[in-house]
């Protein structure tokens, strides 16, 4: 052993010399050292296994690239990426965060795996679905998630839950809304970590992100452990707040400045990401995909590539996005573009032949995406023909024909416009009527996919109180849109701020029957403020955070399964404390703050659920 000791040594000091200089010839090295000794095989295998890190960003469309024609925006680091990656051109997400997060991880169409809206209820993926995460996780690597989460803010459906092994994450869809610490806004925030808790993170968050994913690669390497990181940034999603020295940059821009700013400091981080894993020999060895979440938002008037339309739309802007993949070990070949139709659910049984990860055969049967590994390593021109279909929701049931079907060139929109983007890919022709055929191949592919995800789109995804979690924070983040059609996200920041009169229930399972402590409350635990009372308004260098107004609230009632409670409110009570025995099982919950009259005022925005 001391020889294969010594042998070892010696092999990673060389390991490292070539990395820093760029030669590829370790590959043929290692395979001389593996003859000779079946000891030193072993260590090597577990540790030079590739590691992978796939970068989300939130919000940036095809357009947000000065690579990709912006006449205005400036992204030298990721152009840089570009030039050395394999660019997947026509590749498409969701049109909205959430179902293209839940299609990433899992490598399923957002409508079968249950994430397929933003909130209320259906932006969790559903339990037997297995994640990227979990995968890594069983073949040896240690799994790490930092940034925006948006796939469940409770048990059974935090990143924790869903094979992480570490993690910390802002609330929600996006910092300050109502899942996030009260007040947060991208400046020293407030950040839940694997364990519950919210600690403060000093800095600007794609700074922290960055941050905490550069410690979480370097802790893996010391352990020679391999890793699988996903670091999706909430930038540059709103609020588009940026230090001004990235937004001064784009004065000219106009209000898309601190949009473009948000994307400069990314740009920023990505070439400090670059430059910490050349340093530190990880350059050559790690899979890095880049890319983004759903088409163009803030600098949609400015430059959308050629494109139409925006984010939560069916047309090609809005869900068209870039992905970037760079392996230097992997014998991809030279960086290049790739035109075939793909999509970010063909990312996960990808990685799984690429790396030739171990999975379960009815995790694998279940994905909707396809392999891209014969594409990526040139074994394969072209993929086996195939229509995919993009289609989310932000209704209580999504509406039949309500999305995109893609095929070749070729994109069916709502169910009855047509498209060919090869000759019109700004799809500003309709030629439906010249191609009844194409039309209702792709009509008909789109009635026999619906027929397998409407047994799915009726389902809650429940969160679970009394279980691993306990206590449960419950937002109105999760109220369902059939208890109230006119929730939406404007109305989730004001309800509390200004004390709009919404309201709605809670889709829970009660994981553990027993006595329960329920705190009904207006504003969360940490603003430390009376129900009734207004909120006072903080001036700050950006968006001053407004008056919440006072309201009269003198009673509060629960209304949970088959249990009905009203008891008194006092002007200095910051909760309203119910206690209740309950069953096992799947329950709905609705609450509401009352005036002295009985009137309804609103809901209860924050509801703590603990098992006693």
């Amino acid at each position: 052993m001391k020889d294969a000791d010594m042998l070892t040594t010696k092999y990673t000091k060389y390991t490292k010399r070539v990395h820093s200089v760029g030669f590829r010839v370790v590959r043929v090295f290692r395979g001389l050292i593996f003859c000779c000794t079946g000891a030193f095989s072993l260590a090597v295998s577990a540790a030079e296994k590739p590691n992978v890190i796939v970068v989300l960003t939130d919000d940036q469309g095809y357009g947000d690239f000065s690579c990709h024609g912006n006449p205005v925006l400036k992204t030298p680091n990721l152009d840089k990426l570009h030039a050395q990656s394999i660019r997947l051109t026509d590749f498409h997400s969701a049109p909205v965060c959430t179902p293209t997060r839940g299609q990433l991880l899992t490598g399923r169409d957002a409508m079968h795996n249950g994430a397929w809206s933003w909130a209320f209820g259906h932006e969790m993926i559903h339990g037997e679905n297995k994640t990227m995460a979990d995968i890594f996780k069983a073949n040896g690597y240690t799994t790490g998630h930092f940034g925006k989460w948006h796939l469940g803010d409770n048990y059974p459906f935090r990143p924790g839950d869903k094979g992480f092994d570490e993690t910390i994450s802002h609330g929600g869809a996006a910092t300050h809304q109502t899942p996030d610490y009260w007040q947060n806004d991208n400046f020293d925030d407030f950040y839940r970590h694997k364990d519950g808790s919210y600690q403060q993170h000093k800095g600007y968050c794609t700074d922290v992100w960055f941050d905490l994913s550069m410690d979480f690669m370097a802790r893996c390497q010391k352990k020679k452990k391999p890793f699988f990181l996903y670091l999706p940034t909430n930038a540059p999603h709103g609020p588009h707040y940026v230090a001004e020295k990235y937004s001064d940059l784009y004065k000219d821009a106009g209000k898309a400045s601190n949009f473009f700013g948000m994307i400069a400091n990314i740009d920023e981080n990505m070439g400090r990401l670059e430059a910490f894993m050349q340093e530190n020999g990880l350059a050559e060895n790690t899979i890095l995909i880049f890319m983004t979440d759903n088409g163009a938002t803030a600098g949609y008037e400015i430059y959308n590539a050629g494109m139409r339309d925006k984010k939560s739309k069916y047309y090609d802007g809005g869900h068209r996005v870039p992905c970037f993949i760079r392996w230097p070990e992997g014998n991809l070949g030279v960086p290049r573009d790739i035109n075939e139709l793909t999509q970010v659910q063909d990312i996960f049984p990808t990685l799984i032949e690429l790396l030739d990860l171990k999975a379960k055969t009815d995790a694998v049967e279940r994905f909707d995406g396809a392999s891209l590994a014969g594409l990526l390593t040139g074994k394969q021109v072209v993929l086996a023909d195939r229509k995919l279909v993009v289609q989310w929701s932000s209704k209580d049931y999504p509406d039949y024909g309500a999305a995109a079907v893609l095929w070749k060139k070729w994109r069916l929109v709502h169910d009855k416009e047509l498209y060919n983007i090869a000759d019109d890919p700004a799809q500003a022709t309709d030629v439906a009527l010249q191609h009844p055929e194409i039309v209702e191949s792709m009509k008909a592919h789109y009635a026999d996919w619906w027929e397998t995800v409407k047994p799915v789109v009726s389902i809650y995804s429940r969160v679970g109180i009394g279980g691993a979690e306990n206590p449960s924070r419950l937002t109105c983040f999760e109220w369902t849109k059939k208890s109230n059609t006119k929730i939406n996200v404007t109305d989730q920041r004001k309800s509390v701020w200004l004390g709009g009169q919404v309201n709605g229930s809670w889709m829970l399972d009660v994981v553990t029957p027993g006595k329960y402590r329920f705190e009904l409350m207006r504003y969360p635990k940490e603003a430390a403020t009376a129900m009734s009372a207004a909120y006072p308004a903080i001036q700050r260098e950006f968006k001053p955070f407004p008056k919440c107004k006072a309201l009269s609230i003198t009673r509060a009632r629960l209304q949970i399964g088959m249990i009905d409670k009203t008891i008194a409110v006092k002007t200095t009570d910051k909760v309203a404390m119910f206690g209740v025995e309950l069953p096992a099982g799947e329950i709905e919950m609705r609450t509401w703050l009352m005036d002295e009259a009985g009137e309804e005022l609103c809901g209860a925005y924050y509801v703590e659920a603990t098992r006693l």
